[in-house]
């Protein structure tokens, strides 16, 4: 399962390190992985209180309340504003890489949206 599991986040990793504008690194102080868009994160990979490897992203609060709803395992935000953010218990969870890619996905589009004008600019007229 750990090698799965660890092909399963390689993949996430490689995906989104694609988008432009995504830097993808470890924060030591946050001990997380960190998903950087123009310095502004939009998902952390990194371990619980529990030792739980969570995946934690940005959704509507409408969006956020029904996948809570529908899975157990994705509960509010950890370490984040429990309204716009989630957190997927990733050891529990049953979604496939692609689906866990399309939520990562829309957490990027979120932010990328609230980004300055000229930010967004710049990052379209990149390669």
């Amino acid at each position: 399962m750990i090698s799965k599991q660890s092909n399963w986040l390689n993949f996430l990793k490689e995906q989104a390190a694609e988008w432009k504008g995504v830097k993808i690194y470890y924060r030591k102080e946050w001990e997380s992985e960190y998903f950087d868009l123009a310095g502004k994160f939009f998902a952390l990979l990194g371990e619980n209180k529990e030792k739980q490897l969570v995946l934690t992203f940005k959704g509507t609060p409408v969006d956020n309340e029904l996948l809570r709803e529908q899975y157990s395992f994705i509960l509010p935000g950890y370490y984040t504003n429990k309204t716009h953010w989630n957190s997927i218990l990733l050891q529990q969870s049953t979604l496939s890489p692609v689906e866990t890619l399309q939520l990562l996905h829309k957490s990027y589009s979120l932010v990328l949206a609230k980004l300055p004008k000229k930010t967004r600019l710049e990052l379209e007229n990149t390669l």
